[in-house]
């Protein structure tokens, strides 16, 4: 199936969401990355929804990222603030969605935006114009691991890699091939990830560090942006896999689980999980 979309998962900055400090560390994303997000929505003139679902404070959050895109010149701006199901099918928000270049899902609990939108007339929507118009999707942190179809819900980081340690349910679907988790360096989500794949070994793992995201084009390869890093774990040819015999709260292991470490400017193919890294002397953008 073609797709002539564009997805921007993004793993977030500052803790928010469904975070403690979220009231003293609202998230801004960096203008490196917003920047991205604007030019692949068609410019400054080019309607963006922001919507604050998965955020347990969504009036600042949405506040906060009008501002950050005005910082870039934005004029058309529109905060979606849906906070009960039945908003994803109102005619407004509708008509909304309708006409918007772009979408950007704040960060906060993912599983606020499965359960008020997945599934409702807005979805269909915007899985309808991903696959059919050049349509983008943004999201960061929650916002971005809520993209995939199997979708990390939570999960322990202190855990070293035991059984029983990850969440997961249905995410969005808007890419099938990828299961993608957020903050995951400075959280040391290295084993919940990798619980990710060990069920679902057919998937590709994604670990995006914060001030870090990928530009998807059309569903096949991604490009990295941001300061950061972003981790690859590809499954296929895993040797030992223990997931599905083990008892809940149990070590788990894994053998020949094929890792890359991508920073700015490099791409992946995600049909033919093909690397292809920037050369050293390349300059940094």
């Amino acid at each position: 199936m073609k797709i002539r979309g564009t997805l921007i998962p993004i793993g977030g900055n500052e803790d928010k969401g469904n975070e403690e400090n979220e009231y003293s560390s609202l998230e801004f994303i960096s203008e490196g990355i917003l920047y991205h997000v604007v030019k692949e929505a068609g410019g400054t003139s080019s309607k963006i929804l922001i919507i604050p679902t998965a955020s347990s404070i969504p009036d600042e959050v949405g506040a906060n990222y009008i501002e950050a895109f005005q910082k870039l010149g934005c004029t058309d701006l529109h905060v979606m603030d849906i906070r009960e199901r039945e908003q994803s099918e109102s005619p407004e928000n509708i008509a909304l969605m309708k006409s918007a270049a772009c979408v950007m899902f704040s960060g906060g609990n993912q599983s606020k935006i499965t359960e008020k939108i997945s599934g409702t007339t807005l979805h269909k929507i915007m899985m309808d114009r991903y696959k059919n118009e050049d349509f983008v999707i943004a999201g960061t942190s929650a916002g971005a691991m809520c993209m995939s179809k199997e979708m990390i819900t939570g999960g322990s980081s202190t855990e070293a890699f035991i059984k029983g340690a990850v969440g997961m349910s249905d995410g969005m679907g808007f890419i099938k091939e990828l299961v993608i988790d957020s903050h995951f360096i400075r959280r040391g989500r290295f084993g919940r990830l990798a619980e990710a794949v060990a069920k679902f070994p057919k998937l590709i793992g994604i670990g995006l560090a914060e001030d870090t995201g990928l530009i998807i084009k059309n569903g096949k390869t991604f490009e990295v942006i941001g300061s950061g890093m972003v981790i690859i774990f590809d499954p296929r040819k895993l040797k030992h896999n223990n997931e599905k015999i083990l008892d809940e709260g149990t070590p788990m292991s894994l053998t020949n689980l094929k890792t890359h470490v991508l920073a700015n400017s490099d791409r992946f193919n995600i049909k033919k999980k093909k690397v292809e890294i920037l050369p050293v002397d390349a300059p940094f953008i």
